[in-house]
């Protein structure tokens, strides 16, 4: 018996003895492409078509292949089809719903196609019309609230939040999206709060949920009251909260583990063999092929509960079992992502894991871990313009974190000790750390290690000054909280100092190709400034009398890069150049330094001298500065302690306006047609009752 084919909607026999036959549902599309009613010669038309198998990629294609002019004509129809669709969402037969749904979404995404150059009002027109718009979308939004928040079917539940990705990414840019009026108008907020604080629902939907609310609290942000954003600045539902917090760490935990899998995988091949025959000379270019797609999405959904949500902030240490230990891929990871900025829900498994008992053998880890993790892979290498907004967007982060309060306060608790294994790059001059060997620390110290990583690892032609901007004053806002609250951090201070210093050594020896790009100075004048702090109060949060001796051993033994940097803005700041104001600033800035650096340099000598010693040790130059700090005179510098708090729509609006873009356009692309799949939904409605 032959058998019969399909392919874009045409039944074929094998035997090609026969015209190609076309479905039934193929037939009625075709009717509504046409400038007559459908339902005038069949008056159960509406009725049969949403008991049909939707064919999406017909039914898209027929949309895509007219023209402007020729879907104006067929316009009626369109309307009729799309209030067609939203009438069949109140009934009671699940297979009518699907097909509704799917439906819409080959509507919406077909006729975004047709509007691509035009504005939202012609899509709202094409769709519905403008005389029906405000009802139809109103019982739109309402039925699709309805059955989000109904017991009834996940997979109802999941294509209703397909449809709503779509609708929300039908424009590049979601603020150009007029359609969005209404969806502001009739807010799904509550549904949405409900899927996150059900384990259940949490499990199957979290992540199409948390990136949905993630883009409409960005609709035109800046220009009017979105009801988006303010609903979500006051939640204060511990259960909704931290049903947010998990989906988040389950999505960062996924691109951890799959960056793991990679980096080991790529250490047993072929370059692993490779680099111990030959040294490390390839270090540094095998490393680079370790990549896995950034996922932007979830972090912005990160971003926003921290920026907006002050009772978020307790999420951040909500401890769970490590997550990565939790689960066991069943399969390989694909060498590349299936999908792009991971705009599938990674595997649920563990979602709900905050309500699992905590094993005492079980590393435990909190959504901050977690994301620290992601940070430091993500910021490794940042000459991808992708990867550098990735890395930027991480910074932000925790510059709204380091500002935060309550956040200092168990960033800084000596009762929260974690081990944290951050991801370091490879580099010639040093050995990677073993996991195992790392101490359990209060979370403040891997957010320093992660600055002091980012510092050491990016002095390079193509300098991300924005980044380093970003990084010193994450690190100044943490000191300023352990100043003011006395808070004495028992951390590897001297890590830091080495790395501010040899980033200015760094900003001096480069000083030709970077001035061309960029303003060095304000730079420069901040890491000066971290010192003067470190100097100025470093006996109220230093861990000991020591770590104060020690800072100054450091500058001392590190002063021929001090006295360059004078040099060079003494240079600057006497001619009449563009650069004459802020080389200025450091000038004045670096005042205490050079006194320390000139009243100790000529006492160390002098010991060196009287005992007949060459070159002194360590100890030596320690029992010199112990012994003459009563002769030293510092001026008091105002301000060292204060900062220009983080604002989002005055400074970066711009940079979020585009991310945002972006993230549309990779969600859209994502809902392809096997995302919306019948074949599940129809074993699980194989009646209609």
């Amino acid at each position: 018996m032959a058998q019969a084919e399909k392919k874009g909607g045409l039944l074929r026999k094998s035997s090609a003895s026969k015209k190609p036959l076309k479905e039934k549902v193929v037939l009625m599309y075709d009717e509504i492409f046409t400038t007559e009613d459908p339902s005038k010669c069949n008056p159960r038309f509406w009725e049969e078509l949403f008991l049909m198998k939707v064919n999406l990629e017909y039914l898209e294609g027929k949309l895509e292949a007219l023209d402007g002019e020729e879907l104006m004509k067929i316009k009626d129809n369109i309307n009729c089809l799309f209030q067609h669709c939203i009438q069949a969402l109140g009934e009671e037969h699940p297979i009518r719903v699907v097909n509704a749904l799917q439906t819409l979404c080959a509507l919406i995404r077909g006729v975004h196609q047709k509007n691509k150059s035009t504005s939202g009002f012609d899509i709202i027109n094409m769709l519905v019309g403008f005389d029906k718009a405000e009802l139809c979308m109103k019982n739109l939004m309402e039925s699709l609230d309805s059955l989000l928040c109904a017991e009834g079917s996940e997979s109802l539940k999941s294509l209703c939040l397909k449809l709503l990705l779509c609708l929300v990414t039908v424009t590049d840019n979601i603020s150009q999206n007029t359609i969005l009026e209404y969806v502001m108008i009739n807010s799904i907020f509550e549904a949405i709060l409900q899927i996150l604080s059900s384990p259940l629902s949490r499990r199957e939907h979290g992540y199409d949920a948390v990136v949905l609310l993630a883009l409409l609290v960005n609709y035109r942000k800046y220009e009017s009251v979105n009801p988006y954003i303010v609903k979500l600045s006051i939640v204060d539902d511990e259960a909704t909260l931290n049903g947010m917090g998990l989906v988040i760490a389950q999505a960062l935990s996924e691109y951890n583990r799959q960056y793991k899998d990679k980096e080991e995988e790529h250490q047993s091949g072929f370059f692993s063999a490779l680099t111990n025959m030959v040294g490390s000379m390839f270090i540094a270019d095998a490393d680079e092929k370790i990549s896995v797609q950034t996922n932007e999405a979830i972090l912005l959904a990160l971003y926003e509960a921290v920026h907006l949500n002050r009772n978020f902030i307790t999420v951040l240490a909500q401890s769970h079992p490590e997550m990565g230990l939790m689960t066991t891929p069943t399969s390989p990871i694909p060498a590349t992502p299936v999908t792009p900025l991971g705009t599938t829900p990674p595997s649920s498994d563990v979602i709900g894991s905050a309500e699992l008992p905590l094993d005492a053998d079980v590393q435990t880890s909190n959504l901050l871990i977690t994301f620290l993790k992601y940070s430091s892979i993500v910021m490794q290498d940042t000459k991808d313009e992708h990867r550098l907004h990735s890395g930027k967007l991480c910074l932000i982060i925790l510059t709204c974190i380091a500002e935060d309060q309550y956040a200092n306060a168990f960033l800084h608790d000596d009762n929260m000790n974690f081990r944290v294994n951050l991801h370091r790059m490879p580099m010639r001059h040093r050995k990677k750390a073993a996991d195992k060997n790392l101490p359990c620390r209060p979370l403040v110290c891997a957010v320093l290690d992660l600055m002091v990583e980012f510092i050491v690892t990016h002095m390079m032609k193509e300098f991300p000054m924005d980044l380093y901007v970003r990084c010193i004053q994450i690190v100044h806002k943490l000191l300023c909280y352990q100043k003011k609250c006395r808070v004495r951090l028992h951390y590897t201070w001297r890590e830091l100092w080495s790395a501010l210093i040899n980033l200015l050594k760094f900003l001096m020896s480069n000083e030709t190709v970077l001035l061309a790009k960029h303003n060095i100075f304000t730079l420069a004048l901040m890491v000066v400034n971290l010192f003067n702090m470190f100097i100025t109060y470093g006996d109220t949060f230093l861990p000991t009398p020591s770590s104060y001796d020690e800072l100054y051993y450091e500058i001392i033994r590190m002063h021929q890069n001090f006295d360059n940097l004078y040099s060079m803005v003494l240079r600057l700041s006497t001619n009449a150049g563009q650069w004459k104001e802020p080389a200025s600033k450091v000038t004045h800035a670096l005042v205490n330094i050079r006194a320390i650096i000139n009243h100790f340099n000529p006492k160390i000598e002098s010991y060196a001298a009287v005992n007949h010693i060459s070159q002194l040790s360590e100890d030596q130059v320690l029992e010199v500065v112990r012994s003459n700090y009563d002769t030293l005179t510092l001026k008091l510098q105002d301000g060292l302690d204060q900062y220009e708090r983080y604002s989002e729509q005055h400074k970066e609006a711009a940079f979020f306006k585009e991310l945002v873009r972006s993230i549309s356009i990779n969600v859209r692309k994502n809902l392809a047609f096997n995302t919306l799949s019948q074949e599940l939904l129809l074993k699980e409605f194989s009646t209609i009752s």
